[in-house]
């Protein structure tokens, strides 16, 4: 099964219909758990146990229970705020010996909320209002599964989020089934600074060395990839040099683009087949469709090039 997803917003909506969350910065996972055994799958049900030891514990309260359904993110908090960067270099940890040494060093938190599934009972066709009931009815509050708060006024939530440097709110519809798979207006998603997920077409070296210096970005559509720029910020270091160790495995003869890609940016530049996703921050995109002083922030390895084709911003109306 994959989430449900929620669409993006250029305003909160209003009225006792909603209910309003914080937007946690972290990798969303379906947390299922069955006679005990905890099985963590990514929103491309990729399934990612074996990277998250520290969730399959006792102690982290899961385990105990025998049919359960769990929706949420995972994050990996930093003097109380997520830190997207610190949980990137968990994504792809397939060695159960790495992932137990980080789980001790940076243990992560489950943030859960929504349950899809409890003892045996779906319940996705139940409204939000009462599948929130059950999640808060479980009693799941250890340092690494908790249930977060929803709250009323979204507005002030938005604010109080912008003043703690959080990402943002997600706005749900009290009333909303739960829509496997489905990107739907009855959730929306409003975040402070712009971020996004863009696939990577090739890479350039730093000057006067083998290093990682630049990626060249862009967004896929119907036609192929849409450049959109060049990113240098944030490349730095062994998150780089572990990134680069895949795009050498991804090279190809020509460019992935639809057009021609500015000399100025393809100087030495080496394609790669656009099949790795990472996310961005960037300040507003120009007129030529160019992200503006982009920043690296992490792969994306629970989302595919296809699952960023319906991300364009909707201000929807209330309803």
């Amino acid at each position: 099964m994959r989430p449900m997803l929620a669409t993006p917003s250029a305003r909160v909506p209003s009225g006792d219909r909603w209910q309003h969350e914080v937007k946690w910065d972290g990798m969303r996972v379906l947390a299922d758990v069955h006679d005990g055994r905890v099985r963590l799958t990514s929103r491309t049900e990729r399934e990612v146990s074996v990277a998250f030891p520290e969730l399959l514990t006792e102690t982290a309260g899961l385990s105990a229970y025998d049919d359960l359904l769990l929706d949420g993110e995972i994050v990996s908090l930093r003097e109380g705020r997520p830190s997207f960067g610190a949980l990137a270099e968990r994504f792809n940890v397939g060695d159960a010996r790495t992932a137990a040494t980080l789980a001790v060093q940076a243990p992560v938190t489950l943030m859960a909320f929504d349950v899809l599934r409890m003892a045996g009972t779906s319940t996705l066709a139940r409204p939000l209002s009462q599948r929130r009931e059950l999640l808060e009815g479980i009693g799941l509050a250890t340092p690494r599964v908790q249930v977060p708060p929803v709250f009323t006024e979204g507005e002030d939530l938005l604010r109080a989020t912008a003043d703690q440097g959080l990402e943002g709110i997600v706005s749900k519809r009290t009333d909303s089934a739960y829509l496997p798979g489905s990107r739907s207006p009855q959730w929306r998603k409003i975040v402070h600074r712009t971020t996004g997920s863009y696939v990577i077409g090739g890479w350039r070296p730093e000057t006067d060395s083998a290093r990682l210096g630049a990626l060249l970005v862009g967004t896929p559509t119907p036609d192929g990839l849409a450049f959109r720029g060049r990113i240098g910020s944030g490349l730095a270091g062994a998150a780089g040099d572990r990134l680069l160790a895949q795009l050498r495995s991804r090279s190809r003869p020509d460019s992935p683009f639809l057009e021609r890609v500015p000399a100025i940016d393809a100087k030495g530049c080496t394609w790669v087949e656009p099949d790795l996703v990472a996310d961005l921050e960037y300040h507003g995109v120009s007129e030529g469709g160019r992200l503006r002083q982009p920043t690296w922030r992490g792969l994306r390895p629970d989302l595919s090039p296809a699952e960023l084709m319906d991300t364009a911003v909707q201000d929807v109306a209330d309803g």
